[in-house]
């Protein structure tokens, strides 16, 4: 009879180093835009050594704030974020109390 493996990992999110879901895209997306402007910087003709240094400062701050904002939200925490942001404080309701129920009684009746 033949055996088959089963994966555990499915339905699990995708981890790396510790960074979780959104965080590992903006982690990855954050290091390739450093290295393109690094090497565009390079090919204009800026000074080697203020390339390396802009890039490596810069990198280290999106690692150290990457791994911060994973940390302080969770896996699931910017989305709940901008879910907030975009919830309206409150509802202005322009209507008076005497429509409100002017509406209802018509329903009642029929």
């Amino acid at each position: 009879m033949d055996t088959y493996h089963i994966n555990k990992g499915i339905g699990r999110t995708v981890e790396f180093k510790g960074l979780k879901a959104q965080y590992l895209f903006i982690f990855v997306g954050g290091l390739l835009g450093v290295l393109i402007s690094v090497m565009i910087m390079y090919m204009i003709g800026v000074n080697t050594y203020l390339c390396l240094i802009l890039g490596g400062f810069i990198s280290g701050l999106l690692i150290w704030q990457t791994f911060a904002l994973n940390g302080k939200y969770g896996e699931h925490g910017l989305m709940k974020l901008g879910a907030r942001r975009r919830h309206p404080k409150y509802i202005i309701s322009r209507k008076s109390i005497y429509r409100y129920l002017k509406a209802n009684s018509k329903k009642e009746c029929v």
